[in-house]
């Protein structure tokens, strides 16, 4: 199989290619997501629309909420974000499992006594729930064992207060897979018909770290998102991963040949909105992204966050797109061209003025393309349709 680079003018949107694209989903376009956490989520489901073929590489190194209770209790990745999307792109109508997509997204009780959240979880793993009772066999067993998979390998005090039950049939999974979580995705991906694929940029327990600034470090995503700690007071410099002794070597994790397939294959490339460093660069530390990324002559686009990215805190729409070319350069070299990693940042014409667009494609060379792109009601927030769209029109 050859591959071919050919150029062409894009209509954006392009009627044609949004219409070809709807009228076979199965048949859609490769677009792969560096992302994590749930600022694509809804992006995520309206995509389905358009592609059934979409890759998205998460982070799996939350280190707040539920997901942090398990890594704690199980030394293990966080497996949060990884679900999230999981249901974003499932199949919700008919056709697809909605009884199994109701459990996996239901989540136990936060403000009641841990007896009461034990009991309810209890009453799933026994089958008496009526969450479990709507599932049919063969269905009903094959979760049940990834439930007493995860059993078997827990603690009698574990706290199941709001415990996500898709966590935790995603954990035990990865028991039953020897601790491995490309099985374990693939199986909840069978059970909810997820249009799409899921899968950790690496699977690794590790965390992130980040250099400010003024020198300083902080070690945990939950500290760089300003949502379950207080907002950084300095800029991030740089982020690294960490074992949670320090920083590890940039060669000491590296990128699975199953996700450098995927991004050899993709269409198009996409920074999405989200936290800049936790969900979006923290892909891309991973040995052997940058040079894939760059090895791939399909659009990379990046789309900035609309509202308020705690973790860009002084940092302008430019130092953001420094901040993208630093992380992948690292990897693909220094002196690797920015149009091999960035050809285009797309945004609403609101967040982003002609001054700061000329400023952006001075310094690095990368065009910026404007468009009515934020929903109505909202100017904070991208109007799903809209955005999908646009990406559509570029592949």
């Amino acid at each position: 199989m050859s591959d071919l680079t050919i150029s062409r003018n894009a209509e954006f949107p392009d009627p044609l290619r949004i219409a070809r694209a709807k009228a076979s989903p199965n048949l859609g376009p490769r677009l792969l997501f560096f992302s994590g956490g749930s600022a694509l989520n809804n992006i995520s489901r309206c995509l389905t629309q358009y592609t059934h073929n979409s890759v998205h590489l998460i982070t799996p190194f939350d280190s707040g909420g539920s997901s942090q209770v398990l890594r704690e209790a199980f030394d293990m990745p966080a497996v949060g974000d990884l679900r999230s999307r999981l249901m974003a792109l499932a199949d919700e109508t008919d056709l697809g499992q909605p009884d199994v997509f109701a459990l996996f997204s239901h989540r136990l009780p936060v403000n009641v006594p841990r007896q009461q959240a034990a009991r309810e979880f209890k009453a799933i793993l026994q089958g008496e729930h009526p969450l479990m009772r709507a599932i049919s066999q063969p269905m009903r067993t094959l979760i049940l064992q990834q439930l007493q998979s995860f059993v078997a390998h827990g603690t009698k005090d574990f706290d199941f207060r709001r415990a996500s039950i898709g966590n935790l049939i995603l954990a035990g999974g990865y028991f039953s897979a020897g601790r491995e979580l490309e099985p374990a995705l693939f199986l909840m991906s069978k059970m909810v018909q997820v249009l799409g694929t899921v899968r950790a940029v690496a699977d690794v327990n590790l965390h992130i770290g980040a250099e400010l600034q003024d020198g300083g470090r902080i070690l945990g995503q939950k500290e760089l998102t300003g949502k379950e700690a207080a907002p950084l007071t300095q800029p991030i410099r740089r982020i690294f991963l960490s074992d949670g002794n320090g920083e590890l070597p940039a060669e000491a994790v590296c990128l699975p040949e199953r996700n450098r397939r995927l991004i050899e294959r993709a269409d198009l490339i996409c920074y999405p909105p989200g936290s800049l460093y936790s969900s979006v660069i923290a892909n891309l530390l991973p040995a052997g992204v940058g040079e894939a990324v760059a090895g791939r002559g399909v659009p990379k686009i990046y789309v900035p966050s609309l509202g308020v990215d705690p973790e860009c805190n002084g940092s302008s729409l430019g130092d953001q797109v420094g901040a993208l070319l630093w992380a992948l350069r690292a990897d693909a070299g220094a002196a690797c061209p920015a149009e091999r990693l960035l050809n285009a940042v797309i945004c609403d014409r609101g967040r982003l003025d002609a001054r700061e667009a000329r400023e952006i494609e001075r310094r690095y060379g990368v065009p910026c393309i404007t468009a009515d792109l934020a929903q109505e009601e909202r100017a904070d927030r991208y109007d799903p349709v809209r955005l999908c769209d646009a990406l559509i029109s570029l592949c």
